[in-house]
């Protein structure tokens, strides 16, 4: 089999590679693609791998963690993937793509494309399981507000530090109360339609952003912390908008593909 080719993307600083199913090496499982593709170092560097195949309303998808782990969906992933489809003229109907995911069928709106930026608004679903709980690190008690929005999500409402990232988010992020481990968010409510984020992402560490934990973030936000149903939630890599309506959650953002590249390396 020739070489495979990857494409990396990034939302925010969010960032992926992309393979088509059919080009995945057959002596090689994901996880173990995934972590060697994935290493910043002596891969090409990236938070997740995203091993995709063709549907009939766009494209299916399998999340992998940079660690290997799996990931049920990724809010910048999924745009990502459109983003790619999209630069290829491959979006059914013009403007609108259904990806499948672990975590349901997710559909992106098309709604511009300017300088290789596509920026999409895409149906998250609705948030479930939202709960405040008081969690023990065992030298200090975090009032977090966990739930899903396709996958696991922990928010902790108040400062926003590196130093509270890596010292509480990180520690959250692999606490026994989640046995698949969580997304961790720390965010601050700087007015009624503006959050400010910091992201401990599972199995990969702080990220610039998060998709999902934009999402996330509001929704505690909006349901604890005084915030409107439409808001700005702001990370390191950027602004995303978040509405949570009666239809769910709807995220907006834009992605961009950055890179093919041809893994030409000895395979683990």
């Amino acid at each position: 089999m020739s070489a495979p080719t990857l494409v990396k993307a990034h939302a925010f600083g969010n960032d992926f590679l992309l393979i088509d199913e059919r080009d995945v090496p057959r002596d090689i499982d994901g996880p173990s693609l995934a972590r060697v593709v994935c290493d910043r170092h002596r891969g090409i560097g990236a938070d997740g791998l995203m091993i995709y195949g063709p549907t009939l309303g766009g494209a299916s998808m399998r999340l992998l963690n940079a660690d290997g782990s799996r990931s049920e969906v990724s809010g910048n992933g999924v745009r990502c993937l459109a983003a790619l489809l999209a630069s290829r003229g491959a979006i059914p109907g013009g403007d609108a793509i259904d990806i499948d995911t672990a975590a349901g069928t997710k559909r992106l709106t098309l709604l511009s494309s300017e300088r290789g930026r596509y920026t999409f608004r895409a149906s998250m679903g609705s948030p479930e399981e939202i709960a405040q709980r008081a969690i023990s690190l065992g030298d200090v008690v975090v009032d977090a507000v966990t739930l899903r929005v396709g996958n696991p999500q922990c928010v902790v409402l108040g400062d926003v530090t590196e130093s509270r990232l890596h010292s509480i988010a990180s520690r959250l992020a692999v606490h026994p109360s989640f046995p698949e481990g969580t997304n961790v968010e720390l965010a601050a409510v700087e007015n009624p339609h503006r959050v400010r984020i910091l992201i401990w992402e599972r199995g990969v560490g702080p990220t610039e952003a998060s998709g999902t934990g934009a999402c996330a973030a509001a929704v505690a936000a909006i349901q604890y912390g005084g915030a409107a149903r439409d808001v700005q939630v702001v990370s390191p890599g950027g602004t995303q908008r978040v509405e949570w309506t009666d239809d769910g959650l709807f995220l907006t953002g834009w992605a961009e593909i950055i890179a093919e590249a041809q893994w030409v390396a000895e395979r683990p």
